[in-house]
């Protein structure tokens, strides 16, 4: 497994020292935001990981290796390059076979943090059930993934673009637990809540106490934690929900399918709310960057 396996020199010693290191997409530079505004915010994650003394650890796929922790060049390669994979599991052979660059989804860092020995992954929103998924069977591997590799997931709730009911619904039928930190209702990515219930955790200590029974276990699934973009940076439930479905129309009149329906409708929606989203998405990711940081803080 090594052999596909490359450790920045950062990432690695703190690994070997046992000191606490969070993964991070690096989706959310190649297909997430316009250049130069990505790595912008690519490195002010990692500073914000830093400032709280966690390395971040970037991952991607490059010249044939899973990357835990990017330089500078490759995090400009990642933001620059119009030749980036989206990778989730299935696509992870192809691209190290190929030699391509491959920015990773949630399910795929999900399982490189998982073999590099990092517990704690901090992201923007998780994939989830589409709508209109009773016909199309479009449901997110990220929860089939969820459901069989143990790392804590720190996420604003699922994407808003979505069936949030399905996809608790869902993620229940995989017996993978979504617990909300401080709050009773599912975040909806740009919304602090939704009008979903789920349960609340009230502390990172739970979080992590609860993360470790399921481990002591032997159960397979990671540990959603939704956490709420904070409400000065939201964009409210109902105000949201009118501009997805004009989003939702346009992908419909463009036959945008499979994995490009995602970038589309949030490019969309940038569009709609004249940018406040991409700010809004921008302030939840550096969020859940910082309760990521506190729950990896618990860990021993």
């Amino acid at each position: 497994m090594n052999k596909f396996i490359e450790f920045s020199a950062e990432v690695k010693s703190a690994l070997e020292n046992n000191k606490p290191v969070i993964a991070l997409e690096s989706t959310i530079i190649s297909h997430g935001m316009p250049f130069p505004r990505n790595i912008e915010v690519a490195n002010n994650l990692e500073n914000i990981a830093r400032d709280k003394n966690v390395i971040p650890a970037t991952i991607c796929l490059m010249n044939g290796k899973i990357k835990i922790g990017l330089n500078e060049n490759e995090l400009n390669i990642l933001a620059k390059s119009d030749k980036v994979r989206k990778v989730s599991r299935r696509e992870i052979p192809e691209v190290l076979a190929r030699n391509e660059i491959g920015a990773t989804t949630v399910a795929a860092t999900m399982i490189a943090a998982h073999l590099a020995g990092i517990k704690v992954f901090a992201t923007g929103g998780i994939g989830g059930v589409h709508r209109g998924a009773e016909t199309s069977f479009d449901i997110s591997t990220d929860l089939i993934e969820l459901s069989r590799t143990p790392v804590i997931v720190v996420t604003a709730g699922a994407k808003a673009i979505l069936d949030l009911p399905k996809t608790l619904e869902y993620l229940e039928t995989l017996g993978i637990n979504i617990l909300g930190y401080k709050t009773d209702f599912l975040p909806a990515f740009y919304s602090s809540k939704s009008n979903l219930k789920i349960k609340r955790v009230g502390s990172t200590s739970e979080i992590v106490n609860i993360f470790k029974i399921s481990q002591e276990l032997g159960f397979p699934q990671g540990l959603i934690i939704a956490n709420p973009v904070p409400e000065k940076f939201e964009i409210p439930f109902n105000e949201i929900g009118s501009i997805i479905q004009r989003a939702l129309q346009k992908a419909v009149e463009q036959n945008v399918k499979g994995q490009k329906v995602t970038p589309f409708l949030l490019s969309k929606i940038v569009e709609f709310t004249n940018g406040k989203s991409l700010e809004t998405n921008i302030k939840l990711v550096e969020n859940n960057v910082r309760l990521a940081c506190e729950i990896f803080k618990e860990l021993d």
